[in-house]
């Protein structure tokens, strides 16, 4: 299970159900899959949108959030949170390393 959720876009949640849908036990190692196990394996993740697919499509998304300039697209665009946190003194991570303003002491 631990091995499938190394994959761009399959998390815990979704590895349990595949593996479920497969019929293949939980706590098997890849290594110790037989063919067969890693070809019902394989259906069942390509029927679901990872890797390449999955980055082009969320940045496909914001894309599209920043071209119809809803408020989302201009947070997106001006590197600021866009789930609505606040950002007087946090949001480091978002807004980047902190520049001091020249000469403001007195």
């Amino acid at each position: 299970m631990i091995g499938l959720t190394y994959i761009f876009g399959i998390g815990n949640t979704t590895a349990h159900k595949i593996l479920e849908a497969a019929g293949v036990s939980e706590d098997i190692r890849v290594r110790d899959l037989t063919p067969d196990q890693e070809e019902k394996i394989r259906s069942q993740v390509e029927n679901l949108k990872v890797e390449g697919d999955l980055r082009r499509e969320v940045s496909l998304n914001i894309k599209r959030l920043q071209e119809i300039g809803s408020y989302r697209g201009m947070r997106h665009r001006r590197g600021l949170p866009v789930r609505g946190q606040h950002t007087k003194n946090n949001a480091r991570t978002r807004k980047g390393k902190a520049v001091a303003i020249a000469n403001k002491k007195k």
